[in-house]
């Protein structure tokens, strides 16, 4: 089953910029996934191609249009997609490494790339469209959101990465930050490779990646680091 991803958005030409690059580039020549991009100005019915208006209430900026967008999604997505909506907003859901498996793991997503200052909330609630927020900051619209999240995904899929195992043991994937890395040259600077890491023996090394890992997700973040250490068996006595 190919991974499937329609994206609407105002500036189709910003597609596929980063994801026709490196692993997702490749994936997506290989047929391993799709890309479906939707201008949504293509659905007004003014000869201006109008899709937004002010806000009921007042206020400053322009509110994408209900019925415009709405007819967009309907257009990509009928009511049997199985796919996830979804809805690049600063005030979404954090989107994390859990959710781009569940992504990688599903049929695909339907994105919409937000844009002025906000989304009317009717067309959010009738096409259920979930919330999905890239970080505690404010975009000028959702495409370079909608690519971050699709590059996490896709890298996930069968066949992209070269050698799977290492999307195994990346950050969050064990609720910890990765352990440091270290390649040839083994003096560089004046500074040397640890010497456990040329040592052989694979249980030491584990226990000192496992060690370096903990102890970084500690000092940078400790949020993390909460939950790691929530979720952990109790010592036996």
């Amino acid at each position: 089953m190919t991974f499937r991803a329609s994206v609407l958005t105002l500036y189709p030409d910003m597609f596929p910029g980063t994801l026709g690059q490196a692993l997702a580039g490749k994936a997506l020549a290989d047929g391993l996934w799709s890309l479906e991009v939707t201008q949504i100005r293509d659905f007004a019915t003014d000869r201006h191609r109008s899709v937004d208006d002010t806000p009921a209430g007042g206020g400053a900026g322009m509110v994408l249009r209900a019925d415009i967008l709405a007819r967009a999604i309907d257009h990509v997505s009928p009511a049997d997609d199985p796919r996830p909506r979804l809805l690049m907003s600063p005030r979404g859901r954090p989107f994390d490494q859990a959710m781009a498996r569940d992504l990688a793991a599903g049929p695909g997503a339907v994105i919409v790339c937000g844009r002025f200052e906000g989304v009317d909330e009717r067309v959010i609630e009738a096409r259920g469209l979930t919330e999905v927020s890239i970080g505690d900051y404010v975009l000028s619209g959702g495409e370079v959101a909608a690519q971050i999240v699709l590059d996490a995904a896709i890298r996930l899929l069968p066949g992209v990465m070269g050698n799977q195992v290492s999307g195994e043991t990346e950050s969050f994937e064990t609720g910890l930050l990765e352990h440091p890395h270290y390649t040839r040259p083994a003096e560089w600077e004046g500074r040397s490779i640890p010497e456990v890491l040329t040592s052989g023996n694979h249980a030491r090394i584990e226990a000192w990646r496992r060690e370096r890992a903990e102890a970084l997700t500690r000092e940078r973040r400790p949020d993390l680091w909460a939950a790691y250490t929530a979720k952990k068996p109790p010592p036996e006595r």
